[in-house]
């Protein structure tokens, strides 16, 4: 049998060592978050901006990929059919949102990297730091350059050549 006095040394050790590791714990779980906070902080942070091949366009988007700025050169209308250009623009924009998510990968794998000791590993229902982190969007890629299919001239109903805005019979 164990002497009062035994036992009593015992559970104290076994407390400080609980304590010890709580400590460790809780130090990991405060590195960690103003690991994520950072990490945060950095991504809502992030813009990019691609230009054209040509130069006519220029697009900058936020973190999210959200279109921030539209620019054509002063020229870009002159150069180009209004079919071109759309389609110059929205590859540019796909290049910016591509430079942003990629941005945001690497910010986001860095905040994953390392070990780290999780309490949802000790703790049932505690949520664990690794779902605080959401996974990598994907990078988009730009569409096929092949042009679409010339569109067709609409009708016109009016047979004298006029606007249908000049017409006095509505």
């Amino acid at each position: 049998m164990t002497a009062p006095g035994g036992r009593r040394a015992e559970l104290e050790a076994r407390n400080a060592a609980m304590r010890e590791q709580v400590d460790s714990l809780m130090s990991e779980l405060h590195r960690k978050t103003a690991e994520v906070r950072e990490a945060q902080a950095r991504a809502l942070a992030i813009t990019a901006t691609a230009t054209s091949k040509d130069g006519s366009v220029t697009a900058s988007v936020d973190s999210a990929g959200a279109l921030t700025s539209l620019e054509f050169s002063p020229n870009a209308f002159e150069r180009t059919t209004p079919d071109k250009l759309a389609r110059v623009a929205t590859e540019t924009v796909i290049a910016a949102i591509a430079k942003s998510r990629t941005e945001l990968n690497e910010v986001l794998a860095t905040a994953q990297e390392g070990p780290s000791i999780d309490l949802s590993e000790m703790l049932p229902g505690v949520p664990s730091l690794a779902d605080l982190i959401p996974p990598a969007p994907p990078v988009p890629t730009p569409p096929s350059s092949t042009p679409p299919p010339p569109r067709r001239r609409p009708s016109d109903d009016d047979d004298e050549g006029g606007s249908v805005m000049e017409r006095s019979s509505w």
